[in-house]
């Protein structure tokens, strides 16, 4: 029976058994996909449950998950149990725990794969997840200078931003009249309401062709895009 207050999300099939294993400690604004991105690298799961709050829908920083192959159970505790997540460290083990561990040698190896796995993920060029995609290599200065073009281009990057989630604000700073330097021009920034939005702009603008130019899409930190900030 589901915890009074919870909803999860993911195939709840298949989780029954000695091989469920418990996920835990890892950062609220993980999605359940990048969780289940790290797991999968270890082997194709059977099931897997992301708990999330019913009211809010926020995460409550746990899962459940079995392995297609249940060799691997030991295995993907062994390698991810005890990861640091920026402030977080994962808690990965079997839900009822079983007498199979790893030996000394097999745990050291298995650890490797699993911080391979995770660099993988959290070292990408789009670095730490937030709310705010920062896009450039798209758009020349010039091209901000008049103001039809700007209104244009403004509106071209509302429409793509919002392909993707709940866009709340896109921000195009534009060259300074007086030629003098501008923090950010040439980049577009785009909030969304959560980070699933942020997640998927920025895996779906990252690397797309745009006027012979390659784009690129990082996650920008909140706080800075709060205060005006666009330095890089």
């Amino acid at each position: 029976m589901a915890d009074v207050g919870l909803s999860s999300s993911g195939s709840t099939d298949g989780l029954e058994g000695p091989d469920r294993i418990f996920v835990g400690g890892f950062p609220h604004y993980f999605t359940d996909a990048q969780i289940r991105e790290i797991l999968e690298c270890l082997g194709p799961l059977r099931g897997f449950n992301f708990l999330k709050d019913r009211q809010t829908g926020d995460s409550k920083g746990y899962a459940f998950c079995v392995y297609q192959d249940p060799s691997v159970t030991d295995i993907a505790c062994a390698a991810l149990n005890g990861i640091k997540m920026g402030d977080k460290t994962l808690e990965v083990r079997r839900a009822m725990q079983g007498t199979m561990q790893p030996n000394p040698e097999q745990e050291e190896f298995l650890q490797q794969i699993g911080q391979q796995a995770l660099q993988r993920l959290m070292l990408e060029p789009g670095g730490t997840p937030t709310k705010i995609v920062c896009l450039s290599q798209v758009i020349k200065a010039d091209d901000l200078r008049d103001d039809e073009e700007y209104v244009d281009i403004m509106e071209d990057m509302r429409e793509e931003g919002g392909r993707y989630g709940n866009l709340v604000t896109v921000v195009i700073p534009r060259p300074n009249p007086d030629h003098g330097p501008t923090p950010g021009v040439g980049k577009v920034f785009f909030e969304y309401a959560d980070v699933d939005g942020s997640s998927k702009a920025r895996s779906g603008m990252n690397g797309r062709k745009c006027g012979g130019n390659q784009a690129v899409a990082v996650y920008y930190p909140e706080d800075k895009y709060a205060q005006g900030d666009y330095e890089d």
